[in-house]
């Protein structure tokens, strides 16, 4: 399967375009994870955005790209969201590598922290995290922060 990407900053975002985020993180933080939670955090502004689209130009997946001093002193990697009909495709590994290679770009050969969802743990080793935390839980979901150096 080919996905689209492009990475973009917040101004650049239509209002089609972030309805779209919106939705997808949505859809799967909110339903599927049954997370009441307050996605509009503010951080959104500050983001490089991530966004794959499949051959039929749906967003299936998302992730935010994160300044040092936003959510962590690190840069940082969020609201990392595969939908349902991506699972399995390889997008969501596509995705990290290429929001890897942006940070890359962007701020050089920096440490990455990232929140992650327990039962991905393996998923983010693949890509050179390594946890630095305890467990903890956020929203009911066990998560542990994970780093990279790049």
């Amino acid at each position: 399967m080919k996905f689209k990407w492009i990475i973009t900053r917040f101004e650049a975002l239509t209002p089609a375009t972030l309805y779209r985020i919106m939705q997808l993180r949505a859809e799967v933080f909110v339903v599927e994870q049954n997370c009441p939670y307050l996605d509009a955090d503010g951080k959104d502004e500050n983001a490089f955005h991530v966004m794959g689209y499949n051959e039929e130009k749906e967003m299936i997946a998302y992730c935010r790209i994160l300044p040092e001093n936003v959510s962590y002193p690190e840069v940082s990697i969020g609201r990392v969201v595969t939908s349902q009909s991506a699972r399995g495709t390889g997008a969501g590994k596509e995705m990290m590598q290429r929001a890897l290679d942006e940070i890359r770009l962007l701020f050089g050969d920096v440490p990455v922290r990232i929140g992650a969802q327990l039962y991905l743990k393996k998923f983010y080793e693949g890509f050179g995290f390594e946890v630095i935390s305890d467990e903890y839980l956020e929203d009911n979901i066990p998560h542990i922060e994970m780093l990279a150096k790049l």
